[in-house]
């Protein structure tokens, strides 16, 4: 199913604007040879992810067969929780919480549940994401105002990887890449992001789709 990458684990050397050695050599790097510049912008970066408690979004979903498609995005950080809401006429829920990834395609009548912890979503939405231990950070390009940071778990880095994509100076997160064990991409871009606000209702993240 090719909605599996956005879930579940983009070729990244030409999405990110930068080569990608393999993984093992890439880890190497970054665990050896990373300069103090580096770790810095890691440090900042994780700063800014931690001061991110409530964002929405418009997105823009590009999918491995170069399908777009477009939504709004919710993502409260705080409470790990997550609501993909494709526009019309797609048929495509996604929403997480609970320490699950819920997928429904009313078209097919279809609904796919997943552990929290076995898709990068996993990642994005710990309440603090720590580019360190089990995250090994195995790119990371930083190209005038573009900073790509990509990353995989530590235990399991064949699993895929993400790559985080963020507008520096000021820093914002602007999207992300998802690279999955078939080197399948799903390229996911947010726009006009706001972060803060109201917290939205608790059905806005209810896990049972088959209901709404």
């Amino acid at each position: 199913m090719k909605f599996l990458p956005v879930i579940a684990a983009c070729s990244l050397a030409c999405l990110s604007g930068a080569p990608f050695a393999p993984v093992a050599h890439a880890q190497e790097q970054m665990a050896v040879g990373a300069s103090d510049q580096d770790h810095a912008l890691l440090e900042r970066v994780e700063h800014h992810l931690d001061a991110i408690s409530l964002l929405k979004a418009h997105f823009r979903q590009t999918a491995p067969d170069g399908k777009v498609s477009t939504g709004t995005a919710w993502i409260d950080r705080t409470n790990r929780r997550m609501r993909f809401q494709y526009d019309p006429p797609s048929p495509l829920l996604l929403v997480a919480n609970h320490d699950q990834v819920v997928f429904n395609d009313s078209q097919l009548d279809q609904t796919t549940t997943m552990p929290m912890e076995k898709t990068p979503l996993g990642l994005l939405l710990r309440p603090h994401l720590q580019l360190s231990g089990d995250v090994t950070v195995t790119g990371l390009s930083h190209d005038g105002n573009a900073l790509d940071i990509t990353v995989v778990r530590t235990d399991t880095p064949g699993d895929g990887s993400m790559t985080l994509l963020f507008h520096d100076n000021p820093l914002l997160l602007r999207g992300w890449i998802i690279q999955d064990a078939q080197q399948d991409t799903t390229r996911v871009d947010l726009l006009d992001a706001t972060t803060g606000g109201p917290m939205p209702a608790d059905s806005l993240f209810n896990t049972d789709i088959g209901a709404q």
